[in-house]
């Protein structure tokens, strides 16, 4: 009887107590929360968090990640080589934090720079090399778990996850480079689709086991320099889902226009000779008892017969390696850095992608710099970017100027916010050629009277630079202006129309606009002597996939842009159009003697300049 009357009062205060445990429990899910570390936020900005600025504590693992494509021919799918660095509150606390992430081929060694790597350029327009060209071996460099060290110094510690992955063919990752191709699109799509969610992990290379992203919010970031900037682009291309931004510096978004010019053969600058297949083998670190197959597929196979350095022609090789055929999935707000200086990914890559993700209504700002290759955007702009778009922060950042471009002797830390590039106050002025370019025709704002033929003879001996200060030549043809008198500021494309012939059945075409008098000197910066530049083949005057012989003597008409640009002429200078064949530092090399005649009243210079024709007219009046 006394057990019953035990039992009946456990079973009445039973409701009590599951009350006080649920009320404990919340108290205690709650109490857990309010301890957690958390990401802070100020002025838009992710701050530095001190107990996630503890190097020491980071947990840094490496996986692999499964993809949807095989491109090393053992019949399974490729895996990439994935590393992570993650501040420990992701695992003590369970802390989740939203990724930035680089991908690159150069992580794990490259080939060097050899001369005999490169093709030889001493050769006529239209005939194959002599000369074989030297295919070095790469040698696998790195230790794991860790790929890269690159951007956790400034991120890890403000509340992001930094992840890295070699791209295909390269370190540990499975497959082979294809320099362009669709599986360095696909490769980090699948590591981004990982990073939100996806069963496609593992902890080996070849294994069964699985490791998930836990720790991530899957919202991911991407960006990089260079080769490790296109692939953001790349990966943006995709439309995968978990790509909410990225950040390309100076990346190549076509890799026609990075060894071809408007038809030319036209290497990047300090690299002359490079082609697809020298990058190719320049990043090859991958598996050494899978390089034979990939050599055999892709460089002696798909880039032999697809690369085409006879003609230069654009075809469907080229085609699949240009990022803006691929754009309309794109999704990713897009934060574009480029230099107007950078002579090996030229300013033009940027601006195509710039201009056609602002043409689809996606998020976009384009920070351009004076100097040369590299250089991100002030890290405030970054943050601000990553900080909107990973976290959803309302920063504002979307409501803010479009471009922000540093000024000629600002540093580039300070750029200044326009509402758009090019500047929206920027219109065409046509400037017409005069007589006398073998030493200084000049350049009018008024089409002249009937004008003479000019002529000059190639020869690669004279660099563009040496043309440039001749008082006369018989190589080049210079046209100039009158000396400003205030300055005149040139924003986006300069375009060129020219009337030619040439006495040969093919031709360098190269033009310069350079800054005059020529500045020389130790204080001398890139931008004070050559605004911009362009290239162009006279045989692809009609179809950029059809080019045709010249026929001697007669004319042929050619339209293209040079490099983007945006800078400020300042008075005292000479704005001058400099007309040449063979450009020592980027195309090929013929031998001397090649005549082109150039019809004058034919020819002409469009200037994108701010304020239009009156400001250009004020200033040399």
């Amino acid at each position: 009887m006394i057990n019953l009357k035990l039992q009946i009062g456990k079973l009445l205060q039973l409701p009590v107590l599951l009350s006080f445990t649920v009320a404990f429990s919340a108290f205690a899910q709650e109490k857990n929360e309010a301890t957690k570390t958390l990401p802070i936020f100020k002025d838009g900005e992710a701050q530095i968090v001190t107990l996630f600025d503890t190097p020491d504590k980071w947990i840094r693992t490496d996986l692999w990640v499964e993809t949807s494509f095989d491109t090393d021919g053992d019949g399974k799918p490729d895996r990439m080589h994935v590393d992570v660095t993650r501040p420990y509150q992701t695992e003590t606390e369970g802390l989740k934090l939203p990724v930035i992430y680089e991908s690159s081929p150069y992580y794990a060694g490259t080939a060097g720079n050899d001369k005999d790597v490169f093709w030889d350029v001493k050769h006529e327009l239209g005939e194959k090399s002599a000369v074989p060209r030297v295919h070095p071996e790469v040698v696998r460099t790195g230790k794991r778990p860790i790929i890269s060290n690159s951007l956790i110094r400034e991120w890890v510690k403000r509340g992001f996850i930094v992840v890295h992955s070699s791209s295909p063919g390269t370190g540990l990752s499975q497959g082979s480079p294809t320099v362009g191709g669709i599986n360095e699109s696909l490769a980090p799509k699948a590591v981004i689709e990982w990073l939100s969610g996806k069963d496609n992990g593992y902890t080996t290379a070849d294994g069964n086991e699985k490791v998930k992203a836990y720790w991530s919010t899957g919202s991911v970031g991407m960006t990089g320099t260079s080769y490790n900037g296109t692939i953001p682009v790349a990966a943006a291309t995709t439309g995968v889902e978990g790509l909410k931004a990225i950040i390309p510096i100076a990346p190549n978004t076509s890799y026609y226009h990075y060894y071809r010019s408007n038809g030319l053969v036209r290497s990047p600058g300090g690299y002359l000779g490079e082609d697809v297949d020298v990058l190719y083998d320049y990043i090859h670190s991958g598996a050494e008892d899978k390089r034979a197959y990939a050599n055999q597929t892709i460089r002696d196979g798909e880039m032999a017969k697809g690369m085409d350095r006879i003609t230069g022609d654009y075809n469907n090789f080229w085609a699949g390696r240009d990022y803006l055929n691929a754009i309309k999935p794109m999704k990713a707000a897009l934060l574009m850095s480029h230099g107007f200086n950078d002579w090996n990914v030229m300013p033009e890559h940027s601006y195509r992608i710039y201009k056609a993700a602002e043409a689809k209504g996606l998020p976009v700002q384009i920070y351009y710099h004076q100097q040369g290759h590299g250089g991100p955007p002030p890290m405030k702009m970054m943050n601000r970017w990553f900080t909107r778009y990973l976290f959803g922060i309302e920063n504002g950042v979307e409501k803010e100027p479009k471009a922000w471009i540093v000024r000629e002797n600002e540093p580039n830390s300070n750029p200044t916010p326009y509402a758009d590039y090019p500047n929206p106050d920027a219109s065409n002025v046509k400037l017409y050629l005069g007589a006398g370019g073998k030493s200084s025709g000049n350049l009018y704002t008024a089409k002249q009277k009937k004008q003479p033929l000019e002529k000059l003879t190639d020869d690669v001996s004279f660099s563009g630079s040496d043309l440039a200060k001749a008082e006369n030549s018989d190589h080049c043809l210079l046209y100039v202006s009158p000396v400003l008198k205030e300055a005149v500021h040139l924003s986006g494309l300069t375009q060129f129309t020219v009337k030619l012939a040439s006495n040969k059945p093919s031709a360098n075409f190269s033009v310069w606009l350079v800054a005059l008098p020529w500045t020389e000197g130790n204080k001398v910066k890139l931008m004070d002597n050559v605004i911009t530049r362009g290239w162009a083949d006279p045989q692809n005057s009609k179809s950029l996939t059809e080019s045709a012989a010249l026929s001697p003597g007669k004319f042929y008409e050619l339209k293209f842009n040079l490099q983007p640009d945006d800078q400020i002429i300042p008075a005292g200078k000479k704005i001058a159009l400099m007309i040449f064949s063979s450009d020592k530092e980027f195309t090929l090399w013929p031998k001397a003697g090649t005549e082109l005649t150039i019809d004058l009243n034919a020819t002409t210079l469009t200037l994108p300049v701010v304020g239009g024709l009156s400001a250009f007219e004020k200033a040399i009046k």
